[in-house]
């Protein structure tokens, strides 16, 4: 399938030089892939829709460890407005990104089979592979919440 005009100026304006894809292109995917099949199998789901692949949810996950632990939602949100991350995980803009709940019961399903953490050695081993140093950034994970009617009505700072 070819480039819609979208995607290919959603190419245009991300970087080749930032982390996500950097770290793209430093991870040997099909190993990882290989991993994830053994505790994932995805055909459909609860609606006889397609299931999401396995290497697209552990791909969200790495994204929520990479900017400091965040939420699934903070996760979704990023997949769905960060051009960067939307490439990092193979998406297009006309692409329907998994939802925080299937984050949540994809990383359990890792957990719960003892997955996780060895997929977390598998990335980590690559990385240090390479002669490159993983610095730690930070990315603030804010939400608004409606105030009660209470609330409203003290003084403010």
């Amino acid at each position: 399938m070819g480039l819609s005009l979208a995607d290919s100026f959603v190419t245009r304006r991300t970087r080749k030089g930032n982390f996500m894809n950097q770290i793209d292109q430093l991870i040997d995917w099909r190993l990882i892939e290989e991993t994830i099949a053994q505790y994932y199998a995805p055909v459909t789901d609860a609606t006889g829709r397609p299931a999401y692949p396995g290497l697209l949810l552990f791909k969200m996950l790495l994204v929520g460890l990479w900017h400091g632990g965040l939420s699934d939602e903070s996760v979704e949100d990023m997949a769905n407005a960060n051009l960067h991350v939307m490439r990092f995980l193979g998406l297009d803009l006309e692409d329907d990104v998994p939802d925080h709940s299937v984050l949540s019961r994809f990383r359990t399903r890792l957990t719960t089979a003892q997955a996780w953490d060895n997929l977390l050695e598998q990335i980590n081993r690559q990385i240090q592979a390479h002669p490159i140093t993983v610095t730690k950034g930070c990315y603030i994970d804010a939400s608004i919440y409606a105030q009660s009617a209470q609330t409203q009505d003290k003084p403010g700072v």
